[in-house]
């Protein structure tokens, strides 16, 4: 097995029932600042040390030294008979240095033409690595102009980098005011720091990969170091050695790789801070965001969360002084926020069978007349998310979880979003047996574009969800093709909403913006407004003025009056209220167990054990268990306990305990959810 040595006691009585260290793999040693790191992460998290080290230590591979392989240079001496071949070899390998096979594919000449001059002495052997170091960010370039608004906060920023230690930033700057520029700037002041300086820098998505890497490569001259899911193993090989070496200096990636291991970090920074996909569900559950800020604590560097549209616990803590607060309140140039308004969908309905205003279809028409580009935004994969059978009301669930299965009509299949299972979709009801029954139950993407190719069937129209663009270099192309004004209508679902700039774009029309306020999420309303506000900042980024347009059976809404007034805090002073009063984050702390069990009956005899053993705490209720809203998934049942603590107590301790009190079946799996996101 393969193991970290976390520290070394002398004379311990443990230390009897150590085995022999075999080997000390060649491999940069985990830093101590990820041990402490880590340390600190599994008594917050409740998880063993050992789950967190393996989100360290997340290449094997490159515990080793490179694979190397050969190649052939010329050394300068002349061979003593000079042929036609020779000098076609010789000419090739002073282009660039590759190996034989190739340098005799090129030159066009046999492997013994090549043999003779490395014999000979005219060519010479070279070891190379197969994952050279990285280049070196050119500090020497500057960055884009900026306004005064921008080299202010950027100065401001810079100036808390080079006081050193531990200090949090909010860049706090509407949609398209530039805040990349601007926090650019500041990653330069940290690298510039020392010549072994680290910065990281976190993005929401993996889709948004290929942009930000433009952005930092017309900034430093070259492309950041890449992390996330989708690069291939010997790319991940690669950045997990040079960034464990120190080698690798600027990286951007996922929430992942929050947990390398940095040997000196002087710089985190979290774009889109409010994001919920900083949220990791499954496996070890985090939020990104929150444990950036207390890796940073541990190691004593700088951080900058920078938002539109920040998350009420960030906001809370700048206004409160704990976080610097640096304001752009304008959009940068010439671009200014575009108007907003509300359609009543009670006043101004679509036809019946149809899911958009009239109201957007004029907008969009008249954007079309000039040469603008729209947006559609519908926040739901597929072309439905219902299918039932009309004959008996039948409706079509993912056979091992508690979820309906959703349409997707171009592929011809019913899939479960939830756990990937899809199937054909059926030509006969499994219920009733009628055939061609089923009916479709609501809008997706897909019946969204549907309907927009019915009033302009000329246009050119786009649908952009992770269905539509599963890797980074789709979204690559589907980008392209938008900034080069090559796509009139895009449809899409919140993909759409992170980062991008569309400088044609004119216009965004919101199809249900009641859609997130459904359910009991105490975030419902603050991620609603979030998301629809990042939307919306789509239009009008350059000198054209925007406009958007929001669906809703609910105007007088209290967050639909700020949507349309962009009064995010008026919204938030609101909502800060109500979340105070019920004592929930930020004001309050909150923490979930979830059981999962493969029956019903031995859920529910762990979570009455979980209930009974559960400990008296102040300053603490305690609800549950009862069963999850999805109760089944990938066949295990769950229930769910939900603990509030007020300030102050350390829930983290109160939910160790409290599972560490109960042995369960061997078949039962307990997760703790700290500070939940999702209550699913």
């Amino acid at each position: 097995m393969r193991g970290v040595v976390w520290a070394v006691a002398k004379d311990n009585p443990a230390a009897a029932n150590l085995k022999a260290i075999e080997e000390v793999l060649p491999g940069a040693p985990v830093p101590e600042m990820s041990r402490r790191f880590i340390d600190w992460a599994s008594r917050y998290l409740v998880r063993p040390p050992g789950d967190l080290l393996r989100m360290v230590v997340r290449s094997p591979d490159a515990l080793f030294p490179p694979p190397t392989y050969i190649v052939l240079a010329p050394t300068g001496d002349a061979p003593p008979k000079i042929t036609e071949a020779r000098r076609r070899v010789l000419e090739e390998a002073a282009k660039e240095q590759v190996g034989a096979a190739e340098l005799a594919r090129r030159a066009d000449v046999s492997s013994a033409v090549v043999k003779g001059l490395v014999d000979c002495g005219a060519l010479k052997k070279v070891e190379i690595s197969e994952d050279p170091p990285f280049p070196e960010p050119d500090l020497a370039r500057s960055g884009k102009d900026l306004s005064d608004l921008q080299m202010a906060a950027a100065e401001e920023m810079r100036a808390f980098v080079r006081q050193g230690g531990f200090h949090v930033s909010l860049l706090d700057g509407v949609t398209g005011s530039g805040k990349t520029e601007v926090y650019l700037e500041a990653a330069a002041e940290a690298l510039e720091a020392s010549p072994d300086a680290q910065v990281l820098v976190l993005i929401p998505e993996i889709a948004l990969t290929q942009a930000a890497m433009a952005r930092f490569e017309a900034r430093f001259g070259v492309q950041p170091v890449e992390w996330h899911s989708a690069i291939p193993q010997k790319a991940r090989r690669r950045a997990f050695r040079e960034i464990a070496e120190g080698r690798a200096r600027l990286i951007v990636g996922a929430r992942s790789a929050l947990f390398l291991p940095y040997p000196n970090l002087k710089l985190i920074i979290i774009d889109e801070e409010h994001d919920p996909s900083y949220k990791q569900e499954e496996g070890v559950i985090y939020q990104a965001r929150d444990l950036a800020v207390a890796r940073a604590k541990l190691g004593d560097c700088a951080v900058i969360l920078a938002s539109a549209t920040p998350s009420l616990e960030t906001l809370t803590n700048a206004q409160a002084g704990r976080y610097a607060h640096i304001k752009l309140p304008m959009r940068h140039g010439a671009a200014e926020l575009p108007d907003v308004s509300l359609v009543d969908m009670k006043l101004d309905a679509p036809d019946k069978g149809r899911w958009i205003s009239p109201k957007l279809i004029q907008a969009a028409a008249e954007g079309l007349l000039r040469g603008e580009q729209s947006l559609f935004y519908m926040n739901r994969r597929g072309y439905a998310p219902l299918t039932l059978c009309r004959a008996c009301g039948h409706r079509m669930k993912s056979p091992d979880s508690d979820a309906w299965l959703v349409e997707h009509k171009y592929t011809g299949r019913l899939v479960c979003h939830l756990t990937g299972h899809w199937i054909p979709k059926p030509e006969f009801c499994p219920e009733c047996q009628t055939p061609d029954s089923f009916v479709s139950i609501g809008p997706g993407v897909e019946r969204i574009e549907e309907e927009v190719r019915f009033f302009f069937p000329d246009a050119r129209i786009e649908i952009f969800s992770s269905d539509t663009t599963p890797n980074g270099e789709a979204v690559r192309e589907l980008v392209a093709r938008m900034e080069q004004n090559e796509i009139d209508i895009l449809i899409g679902t919140q993909i759409v909403a992170k980062g991008h700039n569309f400088p044609n774009l004119t216009f965004v029309g919101v199809i249900d913006a009641d859609l997130g306020l459904r359910g009991g999420d105490l975030r419902a309303g603050e991620r609603t407004f979030q998301l629809i506000s990042q939307v919306a900042g789509r239009a009008g980024r350059h000198e054209k003025k925007g406009r958007a347009f929001i669906q809703t059976y609910a105007p007088d809404e209290a967050i639909m009056q700020a949507l349309a007034a962009q009064d995010r805090d008026a919204f938030l002073y609101a909502e800060a209220l109500e979340r105070e009063a019920a004592g929930m984050p930020p004001y309050g702390r909150l923490g979930a167990v979830i059981i999962s069990a493969p029956s019903e009956d031995l859920a529910n005899q762990a979570a009455n054990a979980l209930g009974v053993a559960a400990p008296n705490a102040e300053g603490l209720d305690l609800w549950g268990p009862a069963p999850a809203p999805l109760a089944v998934i990938r066949g295990m049942h769950r229930r769910r306990f939900l603990a509030r603590a007020n300030p102050g107590v350390n829930i983290s301790a109160f939910l160790a305990a409290w599972v560490a009190r109960v042995k369960l079946h061997s078949a039962v799996r307990v997760q703790v959810d700290v500070d939940p996101y999702s209550f699913l």
